[in-house]
């Protein structure tokens, strides 16, 4: 782990009791403060160190969570939603626009790591489905050419 990131695990760590009840809470805020949005094998070690836990618990709490994520992804986090109402509106023509326009599988980070495209659950925002978050900021009603225009503002 380099130093800085060392110092920033360990700040961030002191915020919290040494209870495994803010595992959670522990994982969201390492994660959005890590340039590639996601929590390192090393962050692991140094969570479940201060928790008193095993590093098995805190893998599992990060597989469970769709939002956590235990590879580097890039500087923007596109979720498509894929819930039954975005599928029946076209969030499938929405990952298949992406993922070509971006040059990027499902899952995966462009090369120049501005983008990582995942699917999740429900975003809540069925009435102005397909839609997508792009980082915290939702997005609705999605045709290509919106799409397109949502591109071109990252």
């Amino acid at each position: 782990m380099g130093k800085w990131t060392c110092l920033m695990v360990n700040e961030i760590l002191k915020k919290f009791p040494k209870s495994k009840d803010y595992l959670l809470e522990i994982l969201h805020e390492l994660q959005n403060n890590d340039p590639k949005q996601y929590i390192s094998a090393e962050n692991i070690r140094a969570i479940a160190q201060h928790l008193n836990i095993c590093q098995s618990q805190v893998y599992g709490v990060v597989g469970y969570y769709s939002m956590l994520s235990a590879k580097p992804r890039g500087k923007n986090l596109i979720r498509v939603c894929n819930s039954p109402v975005c599928k029946m509106i076209g969030s499938e023509h929405t990952i298949n626009h992406l993922t070509k326009k971006l040059k990027v599988q499902l899952g995966g980070t462009t090369t120049d790591g501005k983008f990582t495209v995942e699917e999740c659950e429900c975003l809540g925002n069925c009435s102005q489905a397909p839609s997508l978050m792009v980082n915290s900021k939702l997005y609705g009603n999605l045709t290509s050419e919106s799409l397109d225009d949502l591109l071109k503002e990252f």
